[in-house]
């Protein structure tokens, strides 16, 4: 009963995460109109580690001593990749394509965990994984005008995965706030590099902008760390496809945006892999546990 409660709950939190998650897409697509990828991703980090200095003066000093700096280094670096990927996939296609090519983060998850955690994958979540990526190369569209931003998708998806399965680790000795206050100083500082060559003044409205990013961003990452501290990553990842739902509905209200065909298919292939996972009966069991 313990185990089914930790997935409810971790599901809980993922949805949640997701949702805020899609309303940050939209935020991103309209920051991109008049700001570069770079900054956008600076600012999400610098304001999101500004609205973590309440926790901080409550937690005090103790909140960053850590005996697992290297793993906290693999999940930010990790982590800031796959944003500036996925942020700029979102100021560039569709929020409905750009949260569907987020959803295959699940498809990556457990062969990440398999080959770092061991945990087992059962022949039912092989068979997902297979259909999942059968959805991919749908949504790909092989052997038509490639779009390379589509590929820059699952590059930041891959990327994400490692980050995800990296908290799953991390949650066996640190608590959520410091994996959120940790990625939130990594990723500010390997971001505000960039700035050195991408600066742009901001309007009042894009200031506004940024702010309610790094925010709800925050929002966000304290959600799926709880998540997948909740159970295996291999478990409650599939409930990310919910931003699939999310990101279709919000792009048709604001934008009037559609799926192709390709991309409609691919969707309940992606999404059909993730309940299959879910119906799994197998118990994923990592050894480190």
């Amino acid at each position: 009963m313990g185990y089914k409660q930790s997935i409810v709950r971790g599901a809980i939190f993922i949805i949640a995460a997701e949702l805020v998650l899609t309303m940050n897409g939209v935020i991103i697509k309209l920051a991109s109109d008049g700001l570069p990828n770079e900054m956008i991703v600076f600012f999400r980090n610098a304001f999101g580690l500004l609205s973590l200095m309440p926790i901080f003066a409550r937690e005090g000093i103790a909140i960053i001593h850590t005996q697992k700096l290297h793993l906290h280094l693999v999940r930010g670096l990790c982590g800031v990749t796959a944003m500036y990927s996925l942020f700029f996939v979102l100021g560039n296609i569709q929020l409905a394509n750009a949260m569907l090519l987020k959803a295959t983060i699940p498809i990556f998850i457990p062969l990440v965990a398999f080959s770092w955690l061991k945990e087992r994958i059962s022949v039912v979540a092989r068979l997902a994984i297979a259909i999942g990526f059968c959805g991919v190369f749908l949504i790909l569209e092989p052997g038509t005008d490639f779009n390379w931003i589509m590929l820059i998708g699952l590059f930041s998806s891959a990327f994400a995965s490692v980050s995800m399965v990296t908290i799953r680790k991390l949650s066996a000795t640190e608590p959520a706030v410091r994996t959120v206050f940790y990625f939130a100083i990594i990723a500010s500082l390997v971001s505000v590099i960039p700035l050195t060559w991408a600066w742009k003044t901001p309007t009042s409205f894009e200031w506004l902008l940024l702010m309610a990013l790094g925010i709800c961003s925050t929002v966000v990452q304290l959600l799926t760390t709880r998540g997948y501290a909740s159970a295996p990553a291999s478990q409650v990842g599939i409930f990310s496809y919910s931003s699939v739902i999310f990101g279709a509905l919000i792009g048709w209200l604001f934008w009037k945006e559609l799926w192709d065909v390709n991309s409609l298919i691919g969707a309940v292939f992606i999404i059909g892999a993730g309940f299959l996972t879910l119906r799994s009966r197998d118990k994923t069991v990592s050894v480190n546990e």
